[in-house]
């Protein structure tokens, strides 16, 4: 059985000469067949000193503060001043429309989103693009136009879930039950993409199984718990969990920790936070679906800096995921995603 396994929808090599590009715009060396009259040279390249907001989903998460160090690392390296602001709250989609506008006032050059709704933001993204600023995507996108959208290819990472949840059902010799699927907050794409994925790639190998259990916790830890709680009551088929982000991920750990289930219903959960690590190392979480939230926050910062020279980033960049289990945890590449830097929101 397969201990760790990376996804990509980009290959490593476009993914690289990427990278060199976007260094190359940034530092005011790239070369393109337009006129040239606008591009830097020297010191930090043309892109130095431009400004760029970075707009997170919840300032309590580790992982959105894990994507606000990446984007300050950029900052550093591009020379570029970067402002990182957020809601307390993944739920508070007005407060992220607000936050746009705040930026757009300020006059920047550039936005990195980290979107809380696919459509709810548009108006305010709209604004922002028809006043000059050019805005990015990150984690989630937006059915508005943009100059560029860098996050997790969803539905082929939530297949890797259900395909891994398969193999332990098989591996214990469970071929029906019913497993829940625990998301935040309805109608978020990335999610939405996730549970589909999920459940395509549980079917693959494991069709008898009845994915069809769903709850909403509102992105709030004690009520995934309650709702795994109680679907581990209602329903004594239950056979696993998958948590499509790491809030339900905690709730769900919790349950399983109460009910003292850890060997009976495994939980294949969505990205890393120290909860979510020791819920791993005590086996009340089986696996995690790792992203990078580090390469969001620069790349996206990059990405934006690039737009703002007239360079054309690409529309979609996925980096992938890794597989978390108890086996590779301790491995360095796996160890670095599972325990990466973070920063606060600060202008």
């Amino acid at each position: 059985m397969a201990r760790s396994r990376t996804v990509f929808s980009l290959s490593l090599v476009a993914a690289i000469a990427l990278v060199a590009l976007v260094a190359g715009v940034v530092g005011g060396r790239a070369t393109s067949s337009g006129d040239e009259s606008d591009g830097g040279g020297g010191g930090g390249g043309a892109a130095s000193g431009q400004k760029v907001d970075v707009i997170i989903r919840a300032t309590d998460s580790a992982y959105w503060q894990t994507l606000l160090a990446g984007a300050d690392a950029a900052a550093t390296d591009f020379g570029a001043t970067v402002g990182k602001f957020g809601p307390t709250s993944e739920t508070d989609i007005a407060g992220q429309v607000q936050l746009v506008e705040n930026s757009v006032s300020r006059g920047v050059d550039a936005i990195v989103i980290a979107p809380s709704s696919s459509e709810a933001l548009n108006a305010s993204i709209d604004a922002a693009r028809k006043a000059g600023i050019k805005v990015i995507t990150a984690d989630t996108k937006v059915t508005a136009e943009i100059e560029g959208h860098i996050g997790t290819n969803n539905q082929l990472a939530g297949s890797q879930a259900g395909q891994h949840m398969c193999e332990l059902l098989t591996a214990a010799g469970k071929t029906t039950g019913k497993v829940l699927v625990e998301a935040p907050v309805a109608g978020i794409e990335a999610n939405q993409d996730r549970d589909a994925g999920f459940r395509a790639g549980l079917a693959e190998e494991c069709p008898n199984i009845d994915s069809s259990l769903q709850s909403y916790n509102n992105n709030d830890i004690g009520t995934a718990a309650s709702q795994v709680n109680d679907a581990i009551v209602a329903n004594p088929d239950l056979v696993g969990v998958f948590a499509d982000n790491n809030s339900s991920g905690v709730g769900a750990a919790t349950a399983i920790k109460d009910n003292n289930a850890a060997d009976t219903i495994p939980v294949v959960a969505f990205d890393s936070d120290p909860a979510e690590n020791a819920a791993l190392v005590a086996g009340t979480i089986d696996a995690l679906v790792v992203q990078n939230p580090y390469f969001l926050g620069y790349q996206g910062v990059a990405e934006a800096l690039a737009a703002t020279q007239g360079r054309i980033p690409p529309a979609i960049l996925d980096p992938g995921v890794s597989l978390a289990t108890r086996d590779n945890m301790t491995d360095p590449a796996i160890k670095a995603l599972l325990e990466p830097p973070t920063a606060t929101v600060g202008g």
